[in-house]
């Protein structure tokens, strides 16, 4: 197993060491955020990722070598195109910064450890259905595919969930999920005339996945903090946009990346409480 005792925390280790690497881990990350931008928008269509290169949205003329650059070319070019002046969403700078800090914070929270490359790869998956589910109200299979076979490397690189803690993990949330997408569809569909499930199939799914990974404890803590910040959500969607539905896998995500970096401790301070 790839591990270096700790180095980012040990007293031992420079400061410019650990400047350096993360930086480097930054940079990475962005260089990687810049193709999930690709994900995001051309899988949905039904798109190539590498048969077209990438283009203006609005005016269809090849974005140069030198704009590129993730994040710094969108600064540069102060969020236009350089051909037509149309702007240039901020998202795409938002989706190559956000890869870079989550890279960071993986490495940052675990160390320099196999455990830490993985929960990167599961960031960035994360960050492609939380924003493709925003777009479409779809989670794509493939995304979710990659996200469960997480769950063999993170398994044989030492990681002290057993196999059981992964079936479980798989099911605990996911079963319950299905049972209210099951019960919820018809009630809807006699009260609304909609055909849709308040839990729908995508989401079941990405628990399945994200359960394999990360265990029973660490999938529950995600869910809870999932649903809370689905919550918050759709209070705000609510006032702004006036309607009730709104894509759950965005929430989800964030819920599983926080569970993915200290769920384990999150869930032992609240067992801790549950003592006193």
């Amino acid at each position: 197993m790839l591990d270096f005792k700790d180095m980012l925390h040990n007293e031992y280790t420079t400061m410019s060491f650990k400047l350096i690497f993360l930086g480097i881990v930054f940079l990475f990350g962005i260089a990687i955020g810049s193709f999930l931008n690709v994900v995001i928008l051309r899988v949905p269509k039904g798109e190539s990722l590498i048969k077209r290169s990438s283009h203006c949205m609005t005016c269809g003329a090849k974005i140069r070598p030198i704009d590129l650059i993730p994040v710094f070319s969108w600064l540069m070019l102060r969020g236009k195109c350089h051909n037509c002046g149309e702007k240039i969403s901020a998202r795409y700078p938002i989706v190559e910064s956000l890869n870079g800090f989550l890279y960071i914070l993986s490495f940052w929270v675990l160390d320099i450890n196999a455990k830490a490359i993985i929960t990167c790869l599961l960031m960035s998956l994360l960050i492609v259905v939380g924003f493709m589910d925003w777009d479409t109200m779809e989670i794509n299979e493939i995304v979710l595919a990659m996200i469960l076979i997480l769950a063999v490397p993170l398994h044989l690189a030492g990681d002290c969930i057993s196999i059981k803690e992964h079936i479980i993990g798989a099911l605990v949330i996911s079963v319950p999920f299905f049972i209210i997408g099951e019960v919820s569809r018809p009630i809807i569909k006699k009260k609304y005339g909609e055909d849709f499930r308040a839990i729908e199939l995508g989401d079941t799914l990405l628990m399945i996945a994200a359960g394999a990974v990360l265990g029973t404890r660490v999938i529950i803590v995600s869910t809870l903090i999932g649903i809370v910040a689905a919550a918050i959500g759709g209070i705000i969607n609510k006032m702004i946009t006036k309607e009730s539905k709104f894509a759950f896998g965005p929430f989800l995500s964030i819920g599983i990346a926080i569970g993915a970096l200290w769920g384990e401790r999150i869930a032992d301070w609240y067992l801790g409480l549950l003592k006193f």
